[in-house]
């Protein structure tokens, strides 16, 4: 979310449900998004600190988005969830230690504006 100055930084719970509606909008499309993929990918959206109060605004039953709230650090459960499921694992982020973290762990990684782009697409 730092990667955009729409003042997230007042409004963490808010910045969270505002991305998770750019997410949900993606998955919705139903195509893929990823190059070289054919088929639709699977999102998921880790919220931790303040952002973990966006949860309650975000109705997870009815949206192709998963959100997972971590008990901690946000970056190890990213992390975690990389070594946990299978398959092509994407994750954006600016973070350079997140980003060898999640390499390490066999995830490609994109940059916040790689998909603040396809945001803007739809």
């Amino acid at each position: 979310m730092g990667s955009r100055p729409d003042g997230w930084w007042r409004d963490r719970p808010g910045a969270a449900v505002r991305l998770h509606a750019e997410l949900v909008a993606l998955a919705a499309r139903s195509r893929p998004v990823l190059p070289d993929d054919t088929e639709p990918e699977e999102f998921v959206m880790v919220l931790e600190g303040a952002t973990k109060a966006a949860a309650a605004r975000i109705n997870a039953a009815a949206n192709p988005v998963r959100v997972v709230q971590a008990d901690r650090s946000g970056d190890d459960a990213i992390v975690a969830l990389v070594r946990e499921l299978s398959g092509r694992r994407v994750v954006v982020t600016a973070d350079r230690e997140l980003r060898r973290r999640c390499e390490a762990a066999g995830a490609e990684v994109f940059g916040p504006s790689w998909l603040i782009g396809l945001a803007r697409e739809h």
